[in-house]
């Protein structure tokens, strides 16, 4: 081999190791784009409802009517928790929160309009006053079981542009001590 053959030879080989090089470097930043985008897709785009519900809360007043005739009045600080999962704020209407006894709503609470932002928890606390004339269901019972019963409507905005309409309920129900005016157990669904 003369000496102008080896040299277009090791031309060549850097030429395509050059090309062998860009498109390995083209090849990796495609994979990461689409690792990206599907990440982006998977978890930054999946809204979720933020879950609304009631915490434990102290009765201020609780006074009970006798057996002959059943009945009661009860206030107390309700605390309303938005809790928002999503990567973007949750912008909510104003809304009503019922508190049923015996299947008889026996007061509500309102909730202003509001947001929660991304990442947290938005906490309210609402004054209620309950009142119920003919609690035939009361009868000698130690305890006031409620329900908290409401639907939140908002809209999560994520990265400013993407919007998506998100209803949130709450089906909390509540057993209050009338004995030591405490709540003795809350879940919600």
């Amino acid at each position: 081999m003369s000496k102008p053959d080896h040299e277009s030879l090791s031309h060549e080989e850097a030429k395509r190791n050059k090309r062998m090089k860009w498109t390995i470097g083209i090849t990796a930043f495609v994979i990461f784009q689409v690792v990206v985008a599907v990440f982006f897709v998977l978890v930054i785009m999946k809204f979720k409802s933020p879950k609304f519900r009631v915490g434990e809360f102290d009765v201020q007043t609780l006074n009970v009517g006798t057996q002959a005739s059943p009945s009661f009045d009860m206030s107390f600080v309700a605390p309303i928790r938005i809790k928002n999962t999503n990567w973007g704020p949750f912008k909510y209407d104003a809304t009503t929160v019922s508190f049923i006894y015996g299947g008889v709503q026996v007061g509500q609470a309102t909730i202003p309009k509001s947001k929660a932002n991304f990442k947290s928890t938005k906490k309210i606390d609402v004054n209620v006053s309950l009142s119920s004339t003919s609690s035939s269901n009361l009868g000698s019972s130690e305890l006031i079981t409620l329900n908290s019963q409401g639907e939140l409507k908002g809209k999560v905005t994520v990265m400013f542009m993407f919007k998506k309409t998100k209803v949130s309920q709450m089906n909390c129900t509540m057993a209050v001590n009338t004995t030591t005016k405490a709540v003795q157990s809350l879940s919600c669904k």
